[in-house]
């Protein structure tokens, strides 16, 4: 299994409804939070489920993201 790391930028298998597949993890524990890089919506998943919608990492982040707070940019 790869590291996950705030900020990263997944592929999902399937497309969300806005019509992007991209998403930004914006959480990273027994449960991953996950938002959308188009509309902005914002799922939270256990870890095992992620794991098994996750197509693959994209791109890792440059700079760290300073929280957990999704109003955070």
């Amino acid at each position: 299994m790869q590291e996950l790391a705030l900020g990263d930028i997944v592929q999902m298998r399937k497309t969300h409804p806005c019509g992007s597949d991209r998403w930004t993890i914006i959480r990273v524990g027994a449960d991953i939070k996950i938002r959308c890089s188009l509309c902005g919506r914002i799922v939270m998943m256990d870890r095992a489920d992620f794991v098994k919608r996750m197509k693959k990492i994209v791109g890792h982040s440059a700079e760290p993201i300073r929280g957990t707070n999704e109003t955070d940019d």
